[in-house]
């Protein structure tokens, strides 16, 4: 079973607007009465919706309060839920101890100095990609280049393939195969 809290609405037809709690069951495609029941299901909940639709009540909504309105403190105060009351219990106290917080803001420096570094590294190789195709792209021209040249000298003039392989730079067997094709 999947339950994902999702900070954002996600279905924002104004035809899904009165649902913020979403059930998915897996089934079969080719014989869709055939589920995997209860046991693999996706549940959604669109946190933002449902606090603003305030249509779930008991541990539930506690809950979406807790993670809608934790700094609220005039909110927090009229939860009664003892699972719910004992996590904000809890970050209340990782919250008042120093060592605590200075934790979290160097795990939070880490994640982002993280997702930076593989950012850069990203565009890193984006660069070494476009310049490795600048090369390549180079290359193909100038190898394009010398069999219109040597087509041209083909066509234009009655030097022999060898006179022409030694202008251009291209094999005697390429320009007799060049020849042929033409």
């Amino acid at each position: 079973m999947g339950i994902h809290l999702l900070d954002f609405d996600l279905f924002q037809d104004p035809a899904h607007q009165d649902q913020a709690l979403w059930c998915f069951e897996m089934r079969d495609a080719a014989r869709p009465t055939v589920t995997l029941g209860q046991e693999l299901q996706l549940n959604l909940i669109e946190l933002r919706k449902a606090d603003r639709l305030q249509q779930t009540g008991g541990a539930l909504g506690a809950w979406i309060t807790l993670f809608e309105h934790w700094q609220e403190e005039d909110i927090m105060a009229q939860i009664v839920d003892p699972p719910v009351r004992a996590a904000l219990d809890k970050l209340k106290t990782l919250s008042a101890d120093a060592e605590a917080r200075r934790l979290a803001f160097v795990r939070e420096r880490a994640l982002r100095d993280e997702r930076s570094l593989l950012k850069d590294a990203r565009e890193e190789g984006r660069e070494e990609g476009r310049e490795e195709g600048r090369e390549e792209g180079r290359e193909e021209g100038r190898a394009e280049a010398l069999r219109l040249t040597a087509i041209n000298l083909i066509h234009g003039t009655d030097l022999s393939d060898a006179a022409i392989a030694a202008i251009t730079g291209l094999g005697v067997a390429d320009l007799a195969a060049l020849r042929r094709a033409l």
